[in-house]
């Protein structure tokens, strides 16, 4: 015998199911595919490998041992071909390298040039979440002034940025657990600064310039964070 539902029990059951999907609707389903926040200094680093499929989900296949002679591997040898071995250059990349495994000069000016690019279209847009996540609180605070200050006044600045005619690193090494790289960037940029009334009153919004700044990037090499921030800036004439 099937007891029947009185009209209250019913009528709650019914509410529960509508706020059910209701929130679903809201907070949506997690896939699995979300982007995690973007690091422009480890998005060129390999990913592991993916366990082959074997038909068998609780079976991994293992890398095989191979037989015949090991390779030996000189862990400077990218440095070494990146930059001059004997430079001060040089020895301050392998310092980097004894302390940092991963470390890789050409990805890291790779993800520097990225950094770069983002860090003066966040200046010119005022979009101080962006920087947080790039700058050291040093840097962020002076950059963060400047932009307030900007705002103060009624001021927009319209930056574009055209690409780079050089990128270099000048200078590496470590102070203490610090490594430290800094970088000679000659790029292209288009930039204007227009008043409350719309008015240019610095730059040329119809002329490429050229702009030279030596930056200096930085990460702890103890921490597990592996993003480098910038920690200094200096434009040269």
């Amino acid at each position: 015998m099937v007891a029947l539902l009185d009209f209250g029990t019913l009528f709650f059951i019914i509410a529960a199911v509508v706020i059910f999907f209701q929130l679903r609707s809201v907070l949506g389903r997690r896939t699995g595919s979300e982007r995690p926040p973007i690091d422009p200094f480890t998005a060129n680093r390999t990913r592991p490998a993916v366990p082959r499929e074997t038909g068998n989900d609780n079976v991994v296949s293992l890398p095989q041992n191979q037989s015949g002679p090991v390779e030996v591997v000189d862990p400077y040898a990218q440095i070494d071909a990146f930059a001059k071995e004997g430079t001060p250059v040089n020895h301050g990349l392998r310092e980097i390298r004894d302390l940092d495994s991963s470390f890789e000069p050409k990805s890291f000016v790779e993800g520097a040039r990225t950094a770069y690019e983002v860090i003066i279209k966040a200046f010119a847009d005022g979009d101080r979440a962006t920087l947080k996540n790039l700058l050291s609180k040093e840097v962020y605070d002076g950059f963060v002034a400047a932009i307030s200050d900007r705002e103060g006044r009624n001021e927009k600045i319209e930056t574009s940025f055209v690409g780079f005619n050089e990128s270099s690193v000048v200078a590496a090494g470590m102070r203490g657990s610090e490594a430290n790289v800094t970088l000679r960037f000659v790029s292209q940029i288009i930039s204007a600064t227009r008043d409350a009334n719309g008015t240019v009153i610095d730059g040329d919004p119809d002329h490429v310039a050229e702009v030279v700044d030596v930056w200096t990037f930085a990460r702890d090499t103890r921490s597990k964070d592996p993003n480098w921030k910038l920690v200094a800036t200096e434009a040269e004439d």
